[in-house]
């Protein structure tokens, strides 16, 4: 097996690194490249850069920022946000991109997964879901069921098919409970899709991408640790990689997050504010008894 990656994320917006709360009330964190650097020298494994506002204001990725970051750091990169397409996937992988991310536009046409995974490899293509669980918040009520987007009517119907194909047993029926406790949304967690979460992740493998990136919308930014049954139901059946985010802030957190199955744990704000290191984190998880690459 291999070891343990801890991924520190840069939400970007407007060229400059942001965090808040369940994706809102965002405030200023810094400078990506500089804070990729820094995370770099303090043992990151890998970095996620994530453009937050591209799909909201109907752009692609700032280029700008991922040449930067990657002149900052040899590590690997993983970029995502207003990646609506293969070209778009081939633009992020040439201005220094390892991996690309794709969420929103992956619901609204499935067979995106397929074309990038087709074209550079299922281990560049991550889909990144996130996942609500009830109650929702208010900006996502008016798409609940009955006037749901006919834009995600395929995405339901492929994960409804994931989950038929599940084998019969523990994990099967974990994986079904789950499913209806979680909704992937999308358009930075502000419009419901129908489409259940855990099936979104299982399809998105079975399409072709060689990673899940895992969000609790609810948990983000709350310090208040990863949604650990969400993790679990998902590392059960997930047959490639699992990525958990959303919500740590102590070594503790993290550590609940691997035993609980995910392969890598990511996380920004405790990070950010400096409040945890990643070289004390990784001392804390080898404690643990945890293999991770040492800083």
């Amino acid at each position: 097996m291999s070891a343990l990656r801890i991924i520190p994320c840069l939400d970007v917006k407007a060229g400059r690194v942001v965090k808040g709360v369940r994706f809102r009330d965002l405030a200023d964190s810094g400078d990506p490249a500089a804070l990729a650097a820094r995370y770099e020298e303090a043992g990151a494994d890998e970095l996620v850069l994530l453009d937050v506002s591209a799909t909201l204001e109907d752009r692609k990725a700032a280029l700008g920022a991922v040449r930067a970051t990657r002149a900052a750091v040899g590590i690997p990169l993983c970029v995502g946000g207003g990646l609506r397409s293969a070209g778009d996937a081939a633009h992020l992988l040439e201005a220094g991109a390892d991996k690309v991310a794709v969420n929103s536009a992956a619901l609204r046409n499935p067979a995106l997964i397929q074309e990038i995974a087709a074209r550079f490899g299922s281990q560049c293509c991550v889909l990144a879901v996130d996942a609500l669980r009830a109650p929702r918040f208010p900006e996502t009520d008016a798409a609940r069921p009955g006037k749901l987007s006919p834009g995600f009517g395929a995405a339901r119907d492929i994960a409804g098919r994931a989950l038929e194909r599940l084998a019969a047993g523990a994990a099967a029926a974990e994986a079904l409970r789950a499913s209806a406790a979680w909704e992937a949304v999308a358009d930075a967690g502000t419009l419901a899709t129908g489409v259940p979460a855990l099936a979104w992740a299982l399809a998105g493998a079975a399409l072709g991408a060689g990673e899940i990136l895992l969000t609790s919308v609810d948990r983000d930014g709350t310090a208040s640790g990863y949604e650990l049954e969400l993790v679990a139901a998902a590392a059960r059946i997930l047959p490639v990689p699992l990525v958990a985010s959303g919500g740590a802030e102590t070594a503790e957190h993290f550590l609940a997050g691997a035993r609980a199955g995910a392969r890598a744990l990511l996380a920004a704000g405790v990070f950010h504010a400096g409040r945890l290191t990643i070289r004390d984190l990784k001392r804390s998880l080898m404690a643990g008894g945890l293999e991770l690459r040492p800083c």
